[in-house]
């Protein structure tokens, strides 16, 4: 099974950028489709972005879409969050996670679909 661990969260003022990696140790990373989720404090965990197999198909939560890029470098076995324009309301823990899969250029969006979770990373950004 694959293992996750986030990096890269911190204090940002708006406007500024923030780049969120995911290393994967364990298992295949490239047999993963990868994503990216939020938790606000008192809400529900939301999706934010994700990656198919080969980082050919992505898919974005509308408030972020423009502003956030999901990458993957799978020699790397990471997947990044690159976050720009950063705004009050991104602020959140963010978590990767993945799902094995065949193939395909597919991604998932339901929290439910993915198999292993790495622990956050907090993203506080003030105004």
């Amino acid at each position: 099974q694959v293992r996750l661990v986030e990096s890269g969260g911190g204090l940002v003022q708006a406007g500024d950028s923030l780049r969120l990696s995911c290393a994967a140790s364990g298992d295949t990373f490239s047999n993963h489709a990868m994503g990216w989720f939020r938790q606000a404090p008192g809400k529900e965990r939301i999706f934010v972005a994700a990656v198919s197999l080969k980082g050919d198909s992505t898919h974005y939560l509308d408030s972020v879409n423009g502003r956030f890029t999901i990458s993957r470098d799978n020699a790397k076995s990471t997947v990044y969050l690159q976050m720009n324009s950063l705004k009050p309301e991104d602020t959140a823990v963010y978590y990767c996670a993945a799902k094995r899969t065949r193939g395909g250029s597919y991604y998932y969006t339901r929290a439910l679909s993915y198999d292993v979770w790495g622990q956050g990373t907090q993203v506080t950004v003030s105004s």
